[in-house]
Order: C-alpha cells, then structure tokens, then sequence
C-alpha cells in the first residue's frame, strides 16, 4: 500500500468522475442518435463549454494542473456544475500546496475547555477530527452511537464504525446515506492532506474490507456536511428522529463540534431524555430490558 495518495490520480479521477454525471441535454447540447461509447460528456464538449482547447482540458484530465490559472479551473468547474464544497476540492487538487505539510500527530488532542463543554451539554455530542477520528464525546453520545470508550483508540473512526462494524447498519436507519456521508467527508480529507499515510492506510484498509467502501470511494462524491437529519434504531430506546449541527472549531486544528437534538415535543424528545438518563450505563439498560422479556 503506498504511503500517501497520489495527487495527480485524484485529479484525473475526479474531472472524469464529474464529467461522466453531465449528459448532452444536461448542457443543452443536442444529440442526433449516435450511441455514445462512454456515459456523459465527450472531453471536447467539455472544453467547448469550459472555452479550453481540447488538448489542454485533456492534459488537465490527465493529472497535470500545475499552471492552470484560477480562471480557467473556475470556467470548467462552471461547465462541469460543480458545487462550493467540490469547486473547492478541484482547486486542491489541481494546484495543492507546494510546501509539505508537517506529519500529523499520532492523534490530536481536545483542549481541556472543550472537555469541559462537553461534559456540560445534556444532548448528545462529540469532537471529531481528520479521517473522521471521534476524539471526545460526552455521556450521553456514547448511550445513542455505542460505548466508544470500550473501543481500542484506532477503532473510534466514523469510517470504520460505518463500514466495519455490523451494529452501525442496525443503528442508521437510512445507512446508505450515513456511509456516502463518511465517505464524503474522507474525500475531502484526502483533498487537504494527500501526504497522509494514516488517511492512505485507512483507505486501503477500507477499499480491502469492505465492498461498499470500495464502491463509493469510486465515485469520488465529496460533501461537508453540516447539518441534517437523521434516523436511528436505539437498541433501548427504539427510533429516534433527530437533527444535527456540526460546528468548526475556531482555532483548531481541523476540529468540529457536532451535536444532536430532537424536534421540541416530538417522541425523539421523551427517548433522548430515556438515553441520556442511562449515559454510560446503557449497555447495562440492555441486559435489564432483555432479562425483563
């Protein structure tokens, strides 16, 4: 397994990946009953739409972005119709940083402040970090998504919960979007930091273990995700609806803060109080309604 992701190969990924999603009639371009070889559109109507010659989008296709001008990546995200989040994540690719990056930790550290804050909130919450590492949670997030602290320190990764651990496809409700969401944030880490050997080793290990991964790391969708909403199955408590907000952490090295709450007077209210009543004693609760049956 190579020790960081090569660059040049997320670029041309990416550009194919983007510009087989656009049809003809997407752009207005009329199409006379040819069969296609390929799905989307042809690298020529591309650069037409772009205002690029064709050999020039297609050595940018091909991984080489080093003197592309702002400009130009701006006109062919325009004609690929790509979002903030992923004009973004082109740009990255395209032109990244010349100067390396120093190694990231081993694993980052929550200020003490934080903990504090943390322990403070009566909804569900947890800092998570790069490569979707959970890095602190309080009681009441490790009763709704699982007993973290009983996990080894590698093991409290949103991404190998989601695709390793069978219990996450029990919990989300609507799983399929829980993984495209991992997998999205992951792509955009993999943007940022294409020197990581930790981010390239996870990937690996993913792509190996677990068929879905594999598959949606293909299509090279990124996205942050905000906020939301989101389903759960609790083991104690039944379904839950509940809505999340994800906030970066000013002065961080990329941190963020995400927590969860249910709509005023819904039932999700009654069972999140149920599940913070239980904090870490969850597991417990389980054994106790089991043996109740």
């Amino acid at each position: 397994m190579a020790n960081d992701l090569d660059p040049r190969a997320e670029l041309s990924e990416f550009l194919r990946s983007r510009r087989a999603r656009l049809t003809p009639a997407d752009v207005g371009i009329a199409e006379y009953g040819h069969r296609r070889r390929v799905p989307g559109l042809r690298r020529e109507e591309l650069a037409q739409l772009a205002g690029v010659s064709p050999a020039y989008y297609t050595r940018l296709e091909q991984g080489n972005g080093r003197n592309v001008s702002a400009e130009v990546l701006n006109a062919i995200a325009a004609a690929l119709r790509l979002s903030d989040t992923e004009r973004a994540h082109l740009a990255r690719l395209a032109k990244p940083t010349q100067q390396r990056r120093r190694p990231a930790p081993q694993r980052q550290h929550v200020r003490p402040a934080l903990l504090e804050l943390l322990s403070a909130m009566d909804v569900p919450a947890y800092v998570w970090g790069r490569r979707t590492e959970i890095l602190a949670w309080n009681t009441t997030a490790s009763a709704l998504f699982g007993d973290w602290g009983n996990r080894p320190p590698q093991d409290r990764n949103w991404a190998r919960i989601t695709f390793l651990d069978p219990a996450s496809r029990e919990l989300f409700v609507d799983w399929h979007t829980k993984a495209a969401d991992v997998v999205g944030q992951l792509r955009l880490d993999a943007g940022q930091h294409p020197d990581d050997p930790r981010l390239a080793a996870l990937v690996g290990e993913l792509s190996v273990k677990s068929d879905d991964f594999r598959t949606l790391w293909a299509t090279h969708n990124v996205k942050a995700k905000a906020h939301g909403a989101m389903r759960l199955a609790h083991p104690v408590a039944g379904e839950l609806s509940l809505r999340f907000e994800t906030f970066t952490l000013p002065g961080e090295q990329e941190q963020s803060l995400s927590t969860y709450h249910a709509e005023p007077g819904s039932p999700s209210v009654d069972a999140l109080r149920l599940i913070a009543s239980w904090g870490a004693d969850w597991s417990t609760a389980i054994v106790d309604r089991n043996a109740a049956n």
